[in-house]
């Protein structure tokens, strides 16, 4: 009966510990990336690994800085887009927030999923956020005056 008791509590134990061990490797794997994010990104997120760009149809890679769109039948990465876009305007256009390891894999669900947003002009943009956790971004407007408050 002891030796029940003492494999259950054990086995207790263990699955408690696992939970927990789990809990901290999730919570390690989010972390915020705000100061990557572009001045023309969409406010309220604190992590944004990609955005889907429904105006144009292609993404941008936050952490690579970089745009990835179509090339005939595959995929093309680019710091800037190709001259075809050149009426797109990354203030004026509404962006996905999509945090997936490839998600131009997943182009035709991200594609008919946010259909709806495009031509949406109106989504508020990190530049003209007066977020404090914002101005820690090079580009923004405040980051000067945030830094100088950072040194006292």
């Amino acid at each position: 009966m002891k030796n029940l008791k003492l494999s259950f509590f054990l086995l207790y134990a263990f699955i408690a510990v696992s939970i927990a061990v789990s809990s901290i490797n999730c919570a390690g794997s989010y972390e915020a990336n705000i100061s990557d994010q572009p001045i023309w990104g969409p406010t309220g997120y604190d992590r944004a690994d990609f955005y889907f760009i429904p105006d144009i149809d292609c993404y941008y890679s936050v952490s690579e800085h970089e745009y990835i769109y179509k090339e005939g039948s595959g995929w093309s990465h680019g710091a800037t887009l190709p001259s075809r876009y050149g009426s797109y305007d990354p203030y004026n256009s509404y962006k996905v927030v999509v945090n997936e390891k490839t998600p131009y894999q997943n182009h035709d669900v991200h594609q008919a999923k946010y259909a709806a947003y495009k031509s949406v002009k109106n989504q508020p943009v990190i530049r003209d956020s007066k977020d404090p956790k914002y101005f820690v971004i090079k580009d923004h407007p405040e980051h000067d005056n945030w830094v100088k408050g950072q040194k006292h």
